[in-house]
C-alpha cells in the first residue's frame, strides 16, 4: 500500500554552492519524526546535471566530499520512513552545456531556437540522442549502489523534436518532418522507447521498486503513459499556477483507473518549486491534504533542502500540522473506494491532449454543486453510473456511440452539449430535437425557461453555439442571436451587438432520460465562469436526476463533499471540506484564515445505518432515517470534517 504522508525533496543544486556541510544524520531524522513523514524522496541526480554520491558513470557534486544518498537513506531506514530516489531525466544541465548533438530542438525557427538556449533556466535534452544511454546507466548504477524501494523520474513527456538525429530517424522512418502531426508521432515513438528502456534498467535488479515518471500531468485516456508507471502522483500545487479546483479534476480520473494507488502533491512553498524561504500558512497545508485524502489519494508535499544539507524545522513543524492530522485519520482512508453518481467521459481523452477546457468547466460546476462525478475515458463501464456528461466535443469511436446509445436506451441519463452528440449531421440519441448546424452567430444569447437569480432575461453566451428544432422534447432554455456578428464594417458598442428578440429558437431541451444543450457551455464557463451556465447545467441536472443522488449536503460553492466506501469496514465516510481563500499579491489564491461551517444539513442514500458519527472524534450525532436517506446535521466544519455512516 502507498504511504499517504510523503515529502519530495528537492534538491537542485548550483555547481558553485557548497552542499551537505551541515548534513546531521539526527537532524535530519528528528525533521521527518517532527513532520509525521512516512516517504521521502531523496536525490540521486539534480536539474544541474549533478550526483549527490560517488558514481562511475556521471559526475559527484564537486563540492560534496561523502556520499550523501546514502547516508539519507541509512537515516530512513532507521526510523522506518521509505526512501524512493529521484533522477533528474529531461533535465540535465551539465550535459546540455557538454553536448550540444543531445539538444531538444523545438522548432525549425533559428531565433526560437537561440532564444531557447540562451534562457536562464534548465534546458530539455532529447531521449532519441546518446543521453538515453547515459541516463539509463545513471538508473542502473543506483540500482546495484543502493537498491532503492523506488525510482522517480523527473521532466520526462513526448516532444515533437527538430534535433539532426530526430529529423534523419523520422526521414528513415517514412515520416516527414514538415509535416507536425508526423513528427508528433515520432516523438510519441521515442517517448515509448524512453519508457521502456528507464523501466528495464530498474527491473534489471528489482521485480518490487515503485517507478513514476513525472509528466506533471496524467494525460487523461494514455495508457501507454499510465501502465509505464506502479503508481500515479498528481502534481497541484495550488498557488503554482494550478489552482484550487486542479487536483480535484485530475483525481476524479485517476481513481477511476483500476489497481493504481496515486498521490495528491502539493508543496510547502509560497508559490512553487525551486523556493527557498516560501511558506504557505499551516491551515492550506491542513486543507490541501484533506482534499487529497477526500479524494482518495495519498499525499505528497514538496520541500527543498538548503544546500548546506540542513533541513529547515520550519517547515517540518509545518508539515507535521498538516500530517498528524493524516496520521489519525488512516483508518477511515484505507482500502476507501470514492462513490460517483456521475460521470464525465473526458474530453481530453477523446480529442486526444486537446479541447482541456471543456474539462475544467464541467469539473468546475460539479464541484460548485457538490455533486459525487468521476471522470473516465473511452474504456470505462458507464453502466456504474446514473449519469453520463458528453462536454461540447466530439470524436467518439464508433463503439464508444453505440455504448452511448446503449446506455440511453437502458435508462441512464445523459446531458449532452454542443456537437458531443452530433455524427454525419444528425443526433445520435433521441433528444427530441434536430440537430440543425452550428450557429453562424456570435455571440448568441440565453434565455431561460426555469426561475434564475437575476431572473427572466437575456444572458450573453460568449461561446460557440449550435441550432436545434424541437419535435417533441420539453425546451429549458431559448437562444436568441444578435442582430449582426461585430465586424469592422458594422459593430455596435464596446464589446458585442445586443441581442434580437424577434429571432428566438429553442437552445436546450429535454426528452425522457436525455438532454441537449446548444452552447459549449463547459468550454465557457472554464474560460468566463458566468453564473447563468452553471445556472442551466445545474437546472438540467436536477431535472434529470431527481431524487436520485446518493448525497447531498447544504454547502457553499466553493465547499467540497466526497463520499466514500469502506466494505471490509461495513462503512460509508462522508468528508466536508471548507476553506477560505483569498488573492495574494499577482493571483496568488491562498489559505489563511479559517472560516467553520456550522449546523451543515446532509443526507445520505443508504440501508438504515447503526451510528452516524463524527470522525476520528468517535462523536454520535443523531440521525433521522426516513425514505430510504439518513438526514443528519454535522454541527461545525472547521476546514475538514469526516462523518462515518456505519
Amino acid at each position: 500500500m502507498l504511504r499517504k504522508r510523503q515529502v519530495h525533496l528537492d534538491f537542485h543544486t548550483s555547481g558553485l554552492l557548497p552542499v551537505g556541510k551541515k548534513f546531521s544524520k539526527e537532524q535530519f531524522q528528528a525533521a521527518l519524526k517532527a513532520g509525521h513523514v512516512d516517504s521521502i524522496t531523496v536525490f540521486s541526480k539534480c536539474h544541474h546535471g549533478w550526483s549527490y554520491h560517488p558514481t562511475d558513470v556521471n559526475e559527484m557534486h564537486p563540492e560534496l566530499d561523502f556520499d550523501l544518498l546514502a547516508a539519507q537513506l541509512e537515516a530512513c531506514k532507521e526510523i522506518g520512513v521509505n526512501a524512493p530516489v529521484y533522477i533528474s531525466a529531461g533535465y540535465d544541465e551539465k550535459d546540455y552545456v557538454k553536448h550540444p548533438e543531445w539538444h531538444y530542438i523545438r522548432s525549425t525557427d533559428k531565433a526560437d531556437v537561440e532564444e531557447y538556449r540562451n534562457e536562464v533556466h534548465f534546458h530539455t535534452l532529447c531521449f532519441n540522442t546518446g543521453y538515453l544511454d547515459v541516463l539509463c546507466a545513471e538508473i542502473e548504477e543506483v540500482m546495484q549502489k543502493y537498491n532503492p524501494c523506488g525510482i522517480f523520474l523527473d521532466i520526462i513527456a513526448p516532444r515533437k523534436c527538430y534535433c539532426e538525429k530526430c529529423l534523419a530517424d523520422m526521414k528513415n522512418a517514412g515520416f516527414d518532418p514538415e509535416n507536425e502531426e508526423d513528427v508528433k508521432k515520432f516523438g510519441d515513438i521515442v517517448f515509448a522507447n524512453y519508457l521502456r528502456r528507464t523501466n528495464e534498467s530498474v527491473r534489471k535488479y528489482s521485480d518490487t521498486a515503485t517507478i513514476y515518471h513525472n509528466e506533471g500531468h496524467v494525460p487523461k485516456g494514455d495508457y501507454g503513459y499510465i501502465d509505464a508507471n506502479t503508481h500515479l502522483e498528481l502534481e497541484s500545487l495550488p498557488t503554482g499556477g494550478w489552482g484550487y479546483d486542479h487536483f480535484p479534476l485530475s483525481a476524479a480520473y485517476v481513481r477511476t483507473v483500476k489497481d493504481v494507488e496515486f498521490l495528491g502533491m502539493t508543496g510547502k512553498f509560497h508559490h512553487s518549486w525551486g523556493e527557498f524561504g516560501g511558506f504557505k500558512h499551516p491551515n492550506a497545508l491542513i486543507y490541501e491534504t484533506a482534499l487529497s485524502i477526500a479524494n482518495g489519494a495519498g499525499c505528497s508535499i514538496g520541500d527543498q533542502m538548503h544546500p548546506l544539507g540542513e533541513m529547515n524545522t520550519a517547515t517540518y513543524n509545518l508539515i507535521g500540522k498538516a500530517y498528524a492530522r493524516v496520521e489519525e485519520r488512516e483508518p477511515w482512508l484505507n482500502g476507501a473506494v470514492n462513490v460517483a453518481d456521475i460521470a464525465v467521459l473526458s474530453g481530453e481523452a477523446v480529442t486526444h491532449g486537446r479541447d482541456r477546457d471543456a474539462d475544467v468547466g464541467a469539473n468546475r460546476m460539479l464541484l460548485e454543486n457538490s455533486y459525487l462525478y468521476n471522470f473516465i475515458d473511452e474504456t470505462a463501464d458507464f453502466s456504474t453510473y446514473k449519469m453520463l456528461i458528453l462536454p461540447d466535443v466530439n470524436g467518439y469511436s464508433d463503439e464508444t456511440a453505440e455504448r452511448i446509445k446503449a446506455f440511453a436506451e437502458n435508462g441512464g441519463k445523459i446531458i449532452a452539449t454542443a456537437e458531443s452528440i452530433v455524427k454525419d449531421g444528425k443526433f445520435i440519441l433521441d433528444t427530441g430535437a434536430e440537430y440543425q448546424g452550428r450557429n453562424e452567430m456570435y455571440p448568441s444569447y440565453f434565455v431561460p425557461c426555469f426561475e434564475t437569480v437575476n431572473g427572466n432575461t437575456e444572458y450573453v453566451m460568449r461561446c460557440d453555439s449550435h441550432k436545434i428544432k424541437v419535435t417533441d422534447g420539453e425546451v429549458v432554455a431559448k437562444m436568441q442571436n444578435p442582430y449582426f456578428n461585430r465586424t469592422a464594417e458594422h459593430f455596435c458598442s464596446h464589446a458585442h451587438t445586443p441581442n434580437n428578440p424577434e429571432e428566438e429558437f429553442a437552445g436546450a431541451v429535454i426528452r425522457n432520460n436525455v438532454a441537449y444543450i446548444g452552447w459549449n457551455i463547459f468550454t465557457a464557463y472554464a474560460q468566463h465562469g458566468h453564473l447563468f451556465f452553471k445556472e442551466l447545467f445545474t437546472e438540467v441536472a436536477e431535472k434529470l436526476m431527481g431524487d436520485g443522488f446518493t448525497a447531498k449536503a447544504d454547502i457553499p460553492d466553493k465547499a467540497v463533499m466526497t463520499y466514500t466506501r469502506q466494505d471490509a469496514e461495513n462503512r460509508n465516510i462522508m468528508h466536508l471540506l471548507f476553506a477560505h481563500t483569498t488573492v495574494r499579491g499577482r493571483n496568488t489564491e491562498v489559505i489563511e484564515d479559517t472560516v467553520p461551517l456550522y449546523n451543515v444539513k446532509c443526507s445520505v442514500k443508504c440501508d438504515k445505518p447503526t451510528s452516524v458519527s463524527l470522525v476520528p472524534e468517535g462523536k454520535d450525532i443523531p440521525f433521522e432515517y426516513k425514505n430510504g436517506k439518513a438526514e443528519f446535521v454535522v454541527p461545525e466544519v472547521n476546514i475538514h470534517q469526516m462523518v462515518e455512516i456505519k
